[in-house]
């Protein structure tokens, strides 16, 4: 079992690691599929949406490494559940991650974006398909995230929580109205004559000389 010292450096663990660590910081003893609802309802607005195997494989993680423990929970003689708490050394080691993890840039991956990045290869109608698609989606997880924090707003315990749902439905409504930005612009670039779109559109590979200047 760890047992962590405040002048020891922090754990090398994964950031899904330290995000099922803190769905137990609540103080709530949870099951796999009440974390997986729970960060259905919050993480993945702005983080995660985990799988089951993915929550499991974090949760004995962190049971070897004495952050978590568990226990199995039976009725009427009836297999029971298993359920999950977090122990002192982990909520020790998860309020230092809160304190001392480094502020990164967030990596942003984009799949509708990666694809118009490609559209000189791609279907003109697809691609404004893909993007009507998205607008669509951005405004339902705005919708949800809206919802969710006005059921955060109830619970004393999920202030925290409430601020991050309020940030994610503003996030939503950004990418929503970024991508009525570029559906506007991408009917402005279909609107223009096809040799002169052809020509713009067929990018031309930089050079390592002129990578490098980018870098510098």
């Amino acid at each position: 079992m760890a047992v962590t010292n405040d002048d020891e450096d922090l754990p090398n663990l994964r950031t899904t690691s330290w995000a099922v660590l803190g769905l137990l910081s609540f103080g709530s003893e949870l099951s796999g599929y009440d974390l997986k609802k729970w960060a259905d309802w919050s993480l993945r607005f702005f983080y995660w949406a985990p799988s089951f195997s993915q929550i499991y494989s974090e949760l004995r993680k962190l049971e070897e490494l004495g952050y978590a423990t568990s226990r199995v929970v039976s009725k009427d003689d009836v297999r029971g559940k298993r359920l999950y708490s977090i122990t002192a050394t982990g909520t020790r080691t998860m309020a230092r991650w809160v304190a001392e993890s480094p502020v990164e840039p967030v990596v942003l991956k984009h799949g509708v974006m990666l694809r118009m990045w490609l559209g000189h290869l791609g279907d003109p109608a697809s691609l404004r398909e893909a993007l009507a698609e998205h607008r669509e989606l951005s405004e339902k997880m705005r919708v949800r995230a809206a919802a969710d924090a006005v059921g955060a707003a109830a619970e004393p315990g999920w202030a925290f929580p409430e601020l991050v749902l309020r940030w994610s439905e503003q996030y939503y409504a950004s990418e929503r109205d970024r991508t009525d930005s570029m559906l506007a612009d991408l009917d402005a670039l279909l609107a223009r004559p096809r040799r002169s779109r052809r020509r713009e559109s067929s990018p031309t590979p930089l050079s390592p000389d002129q990578l490098r200047q980018h870098d510098d």
